[in-house]
């Protein structure tokens, strides 16, 4: 019994001990393990029901490519989701969820019925445009109209330029030059042309001036109107408005080398480059802002990379 008289004895102070402790610790080591706890949290990759995901943030892809999206599809199917999106809890609507960015892996993974892979984070609208900014500005398949199109909504929506700039990482001239074209265009004119991926920034500003006028404004949109425009490419529905705006009939277009172009995707569906067609020949770019040095290693192996297809070409050729 004095044994068990004892054994109470330590256990009690060893707790008053314990709740003392805890009673002394600071405030800052309280604050500094929950700051903690918060961030492992946020840096967690949970599986979440895309069904309860709903939009959020401003739109910035100019409609769907569908060969890409059926393309993406398809490595998820395969390979699975690498790459996490990010989103932030809904504000009103407790247990659902807002998207930040990964759109197109929402919508494949929807498609799929498979859950989505997706980082959580409890973000104010400011730093929603900020993470999904500096997002896009890490792509390399977002076009200079999509991103035009994003500083205007960005504008619109009561944003300054210099957060503009930050959210895009570009310097304030330059959101001066995307403005002049993303302020230029309504929404809708932009989904019906799309992204223009190989429609660069002085082009998109000769359509500007030339829309100035109403005439040419007028012969546009009614070009946007006919059948023949919707089986267009995005790159051919911007070179054809813009003869429409400038007056150009087509026997009187310059002939300009005709170009086709397409991103190549890595297994985990992410970009990994863009390959160019034209008459004078192929182009790959593999940026480098995103590649995390393989667009290094390709430059340091190109010859024995292009060596190896080469001759896989020469053997296919000879069985044919």
């Amino acid at each position: 019994m004095a044994r068990k008289g004892i054994l109470s004895t330590d256990t009690s102070s060893s707790t008053s001990r314990t709740e003392a402790k805890a009673r002394m610790m600071p405030r800052g080591a309280v604050g500094a393990l929950q700051s903690s706890l918060t961030k492992l949290q946020e840096n967690a990759v949970q599986e979440i029901d895309p069904a309860l995901v709903d939009d959020a943030g401003f739109e910035d892809r100019l409609g769907l490519d569908t060969a890409a999206q059926k393309h993406l599809v398809e490595s998820l199917r395969t390979y699975g989701q690498q790459v996490p999106v990010l989103l932030r809890p809904h504000a009103k609507q407790p247990g659902r969820y807002e998207i930040v960015y990964g759109r197109r892996r929402l919508m494949a993974l929807k498609e799929l019925g498979m859950p989505v892979k997706a980082m959580v984070r409890q973000l104010d609208d400011h730093a929603l445009v900020m993470a999904q900014g500096q997002e896009n500005t890490a792509r390399q398949d977002l076009s200079f109209i999509e991103k035009a199109s994003f500083s205007a909504q960005l504008q619109d929506a009561g944003y300054d330029r210099q957060t503009i700039a930050a959210a895009l990482s570009i310097d304030l001239p330059m959101v001066s030059r995307m403005l002049k074209v993303g302020t230029a265009f309504d929404m809708e004119f932009l989904r019906q042309i799309g992204s223009a991926p190989t429609i660069g920034r002085e082009r998109w500003m000769a359509l500007v001036k030339a829309m100035e006028d109403q005439g040419a404004r007028g012969r546009a949109v009614a070009f946007m109107k006919r059948p023949e425009f919707l089986p267009l490419s995005s790159d051919e529905r911007f070179d054809a408005v813009l003869a429409r705006a400038q007056g150009v009939t087509e026997k009187a277009k310059t002939k300009s080398p005709k170009t086709s172009a397409h991103v190549l995707h890595g297994p985990d569906g992410a970009p990994i480059g863009d390959l160019r067609r034209s008459t004078r020949g192929v182009t790959l770019t593999i940026g480098s802002r995103s590649s995390d040095g393989f667009d290094a290693w390709f430059e340091a192996h190109a010859e024995a990379l292009l060596n190896d297809l080469h001759a896989r070409f020469k053997s296919e050729a000879s069985e044919d």
